[in-house]
């Protein structure tokens, strides 16, 4: 507590125009965050107070602006119909997780703190030789997000992680699976404000995967795009995806290939 009230202080003294900066507890609650609301004199406005004032600002937006916007654009007759974002799932792989304990106990403890959810640890189902991985070894660790924190955690990665990537120009438009899922990833933890670069340890990355309700990718690019979602300029959800043909083990063999010649 003591020290909030000196960061407090010295964010007062830099801004002589703010007469007073309240912190609202509890700082312990079930959904965690700290709320800071600064007040200006002088006619001077720092937060607006019905931004400041909202506790899941994303949701709000979608449910007042977004879903009549999806709606007259895609003639929706049902507001069931209209797209929504249903759960996000957060994994980091691990590939020395057998012998470095601690780094595992510090990639679960980052993770918390990014997503406000204690993730769960991610198994090999089958043994790998060729990559000395046996069943039941602990490769990754995941978390999946809905309701309130899925909100809160998809407003702090499109405002605040994505800018702060390194040569950031902008997600591809086109990582969408044809189902309106999308998933994009990050190479490096260190961008969300939650951590702290002195306790920063070995740099880890991140898949974030986001399973929308739209049947189209160009259903879901347009909920993401009105969400806020930095997407690549000139460019947008191919309509179908080519995949590539899956080669078998008889285009590789040479001798049913000259039978096939005579």
């Amino acid at each position: 507590m003591a020290l909030l009230q000196s960061s407090a202080s010295s964010f007062i003294s830099q801004f002589p125009a703010v007469t007073s900066v309240r912190l609202s507890p509890p700082f312990g609650n079930r959904h965690g965050g700290l709320s800071v609301k600064a007040e200006a004199a002088a006619g001077i406005v720092l937060v607006e107070k019905s931004e400041a004032d909202k506790v899941n600002r994303l949701k709000t937006a979608y449910q007042e602006k977004i879903v009549p916007l999806l709606k007259e654009e895609f003639n929706y007759t049902n507001l069931h119909q209209v797209p929504k974002v249903e759960k996000i799932v957060v994994n980091c792989g691990i590939g020395d997780a057998a012998q470095n304990s601690k780094g595992l106990d510090a990639a679960i403890n980052d993770m918390a703190l990014i997503t406000g959810q204690r993730p769960v640890k991610t198994k090999a189902k089958n043994a790998i030789a060729t990559f000395k991985i046996r069943e039941n070894q602990t490769l990754g660790i995941a978390v999946t997000l809905r309701g309130n924190v899925m909100y809160a955690f998809l407003d702090r990665f499109i405002n605040l992680g994505l800018p702060r990537t390194r040569d950031f120009q902008g997600v591809s438009p086109n990582s969408f699976d044809g189902h309106g899922n999308y998933s994009v990833g990050l190479k490096e933890q260190s961008v969300f404000p939650e951590l702290s670069y002195d306790a920063l340890g070995k740099p880890r990355g991140m898949d974030v995967c986001i399973t929308t309700t739209a049947q189209t990718d160009k259903e879901a690019y347009k909920l993401l795009a009105l969400m806020g979602m930095p997407f690549r300029e000139g460019a947008g959800p191919t309509g179908t995806i080519v995949r590539k043909k899956k080669l078998k083990s008889h285009h590789f063999n040479t001798k049913t290939k000259q039978k096939s010649r005579r």
